[in-house]
């Protein structure tokens, strides 16, 4: 949502005659986080055969792990005077470290990891649905290479939706003042069938369109150019599949609008990431060092993505703010705006 949307939305709440509150108060809140993040994290580990492991916090800048996005977001980088002049970067998130790990750790295919990934996106900009604090839960998956196909990766997203409707029954029943919404059944479209189907409406505005019809969409095919030559969203190069990726998007009736909650998607095999690199025209990342050991082949075929945590706790609870889970920093209209609405942020 944006800032503009943003003021819509607070306008309307503001104006009408049953205005946005809170089901749970601040304590309520946090233990409700704690029973919705165990609940999540034990249900995807069983769901998708995955092990808990830890991972960095930052990365050096040389190592090609870092996570571009979408290829314009800054990180924040430091130097650590004692490890020498190299430079340090805050993880955007941790998609290309994971597949390094499951190869250095060894674990077997079918099996994989997930962890819990903090960090700093600066260029964010703020608003109800997203901050500059990120935390999700970066998961990865040895497949083997038969099975680099969307519909394996479909098949994770809907372990992922039984995941969230385990979730939100676990807190329904904890806390019953809150009404389950998250629907079990998950339509699974491609973004050049969203485009033929709604020809005259925008990427984000296809989404809304599709996701008030289907409540649970599995998005697919991001990052790569559409029919018409034009791209639904905007996707590194170097770690998704553009053929075989995807997103999960719930309809949130809070906010009246789609809400991706994950991402996620089958990775690049050697061949894949050179063709992406070149459209892209980013071949000059190959010399890096976990490009390199794609290209070499010391890496395993993978998938996997990542899940707010905020995100899923928001739309669980039924916030109107990511700001009511997490503690974070907000613009100034922002905080007056929310304060007007009673919207308490942490």
């Amino acid at each position: 949502m944006s800032k503009k949307e943003w003021g819509i939305f607070m306008e309307q709440h503001m104006q009408s005659a049953a205005p946005y509150q809170s089901l749970l108060g601040l304590i309520d809140t946090q233990v409700a986080l704690k029973v919705v993040k165990d609940t999540f994290e034990r249900c995807l580990a069983r769901n998708l055969s995955l092990t808990r492991v830890s991972a960095p916090l930052f990365v050096r800048a040389d190592s090609g792990l870092n996570d571009d996005l979408s290829g314009v977001e800054r990180p924040v980088s430091f130097d650590i005077p004692s490890c020498g002049s190299g430079e340090y970067q805050i993880v955007h998130s941790l998609a290309k470290w994971k597949r390094q790990a499951l190869a250095s750790y060894g674990f077997p295919v079918n099996t994989g990891l997930y962890t819990d990934m903090n960090a700093i996106r600066r260029d964010e900009a703020p608003d109800c649905l997203h901050s500059v604090y990120v935390d999700q839960w970066d998961w990865e998956k040895i497949i083997p290479a038969s099975e680099r196909k969307v519909e394996t990766i479909a098949a994770a997203a809907e372990r992922i939706l039984y995941a969230l409707c385990e979730s939100e029954s676990s807190l329904c029943s904890r806390f019953p003042e809150i009404r389950p919404f998250v629907p079990n059944q998950l339509t699974i479209v491609s973004t050049e069938e969203l485009r033929k189907r709604y020809p005259n409406l925008t990427p984000k505005e296809r989404e809304d369109a599709i996701c008030k019809e289907k409540k649970a969409v599995f998005l697919t095919g991001i990052g790569g150019k559409l029919s018409d030559g034009t791209i639904h969203d905007l996707r590194a190069p170097d770690y998704d599949d553009w053929e075989r990726n995807g997103d999960l998007l719930l309809w949130y009736p809070v906010l009246g609008r789609a809400v991706e909650v994950s991402s996620m998607g089958v990775r690049v095999d050697a061949a894949t990431m050179h063709k992406q690199l070149e459209e892209a025209g980013c071949l000059a990342r190959e010399s890096l060092p976990f490009h390199q050991a794609l290209l070499n082949g010391s890496l395993p075929q993978t998938m996997g993505g990542g899940i707010g945590q905020s995100r899923i706790c928001m739309l669980l609870l039924q916030k109107a703010h990511i700001g009511e889970v997490q503690a974070s920093v907000w613009p100034d209209d922002v905080r007056k705006a929310c304060a007007k609405q009673e919207i308490r942020l942490l």
